[in-house]
């Protein structure tokens, strides 16, 4: 039996609520990546405190997330999601106030968990909120906020931290985080799976396994793939995993039901997501320093010249939603996957010490258009695979790729990075980005390939399905088995 609305809420109000918590932890990010140096300058950091700083966060955000989507399902949605954005919005006004870099990034780790509540269930709220015949255009919107997010963080960050100071760009997530926290208590219906006990042996065992896999991949930048730390912590962290699905598999009530994954689709959608990401957040890390430390950008300027790159999905996302309905999720994911690998490997072909910013602008354009071709149909795609009941946990399981993926691309391609070049000279600096822009590319060609793994369907049986979607339909013995929904 599936989940139900206590009241089934207004999917504006919803939509409204879920599309701003979204905005806010995606704006955060890219916030945080363009202010980077303005941080390393003042707390006087290293190259490891300064990708701790982000990998902090995303660290406690893929351990958590699993853990923060059975939650909500268990102890409601609603309820989980307040808590959540209480956690973020405290964590970003520490963050503020951090004076050393310890203190800031044991605030980022703070601010990653409580977005590991309130991310997956940003998507779970909307989707049990919003009509299925209405779903697609919901969840296009809430991907286009997400997108603005992606484009205004650059500028917003570089503004903030060229007009006023780094700190600044934590204290911006405390008004929203208040106003999103006001309407979640007035607005939000209340959904839950009552019938969904904890899996404590599931929890404990996907949160310290995920914890070892993504501790071991941030301290590769110091210690190296090969070293004695790194290898400890990413076996014990494998085992611990392998040990999950193992439990998973025979446990009566799973956390994470491993059925979900002989679904092709669903595979998939959570390899295509972690490549995407990976590659993205992998050079955007590297990027923004080379705009700023090489090229001589302020960080208000290095945000201006990404606007080609980030702004692209605002603009994208309107054209995304006439393609899906057009040629289905699997295609527009694949193609806007290609458009990232192309936009990256232009970035590598032309970037040198002297660059004209003119050459890097169809790199940028072409990336950001995948970005917009990405991340709505990808969202939409992962609920509509699975049943009502499975969404919890599939947002969650997604979230958790996505982030993991993050991670994974700061430190595979920081690792290039500084076994190439490094810091030493603009030259050195070139050296390292250039192949790391490359595997990059690849990065994101073999999520092309991933995606395009998923099995197509016909648009008469997506159609039909989405017909059938209303949460009677969802809740048939027939929605528990996992159809592939796109096209």
């Amino acid at each position: 039996m599936s989940s139900r609305s206590s009241s089934r809420g207004h999917s504006v109000w919803t939509l409204l609520v879920t599309g701003l918590a979204v905005f806010m932890a995606a704006l955060d990010n890219l916030v945080v990546i363009t202010a980077l140096p303005a941080i390393q300058e003042s707390l006087d950091t290293s190259l490891q405190d300064l990708e701790w700083t982000v990998n902090a966060y995303t660290l406690a955000f893929a351990v958590f997330l699993m853990a923060g989507a059975a939650a909500g399902d268990r102890f409601g949605r609603r309820r989980m999601f307040v808590v959540g954005l209480v956690v973020f919005t405290a964590a970003s006004a520490a963050c503020a106030m951090a004076d050393t870099s310890e203190q800031l990034i044991i605030a980022r780790a703070v601010q990653g968990f409580g977005a590991a509540i309130v991310m997956p269930l940003t998507l779970t709220l909307l989707t049990v909120a919003v009509p299925a015949r209405r779903r697609g255009l919901a969840l296009g919107i809430w991907g286009a906020l997400s997108g603005l997010a992606v484009a205004l963080g650059p500028l917003i960050g570089g503004a903030v931290v060229e007009e006023i100071s780094w700190e600044w760009i934590f204290w911006v997530n405390v008004p929203i985080g208040v106003v999103v926290l006001a309407l979640s208590l007035w607005k939000l219906a209340e959904s839950r799976l009552p019938e969904s006990p904890l899996d404590p042996v599931g929890t404990v065992l996907v949160s310290v396994g995920m914890f070892g896999v993504v501790y071991a991949l941030v301290r590769t930048t110091e210690h190296g793939w090969a070293g004695g730390e790194v290898l400890a912590y990413l076996t014990g962290g494998v085992v611990l995993l392998v040990a999950f699905v193992a439990w998973e598999v025979r446990a009566p009530h799973p956390m994470l039901p491993m059925r979900l994954f002989r679904n092709r689709s669903f595979s998939a959608v959570n390899a295509a997501s972690l490549l995407m990401f990976a590659a993205m957040f992998g050079l955007v890390f590297l990027l923004t320093q080379f705009m700023q430390n090489i090229q001589g950008f302020s960080p208000l300027e290095a945000g201006v010249r990404m606007l080609p790159w980030t702004a692209m999905p605002v603009l994208v996302a309107p054209l995304a939603a006439l393609l899906t309905a057009r040629f289905g999720n699997r295609l527009v994911v694949a193609v806007g996957l290609l458009f990232e690998a192309v936009g990256l490997g232009w970035l590598a072909s032309v970037t040198r010490v002297h660059t004209d910013y003119a050459d890097q602008v169809p790199g940028l354009v072409l990336g950001g258009i995948g970005l917009g071709l990405f991340f709505a149909p990808v969202a939409e795609m992962a609920m509509n695979i699975v049943s009502r009941r499975d969404q919890g946990v599939a947002s969650g399981a997604n979230n958790t790729f996505r982030e993991l993926g993050g991670v994974l691309g700061v430190a595979v391609l920081t690792s290039v990075f500084t076994a190439q070049g490094g810091y030493g000279s603009p030259q050195e600096f070139v050296d390292g980005l250039v192949p790391a822009s490359w595997i990059g590319a690849g990065i994101a060609a073999l999520g092309c390939l991933s995606i395009l793994a998923a099995p197509r369907r016909s648009k008469e049986k997506q159609d039909a399905w989405q017909e059938s979607g209303s949460p009677d339909a969802e809740e048939s013995p027939d929605a528990g088995r996992l159809e592939p929904s796109h096209r």
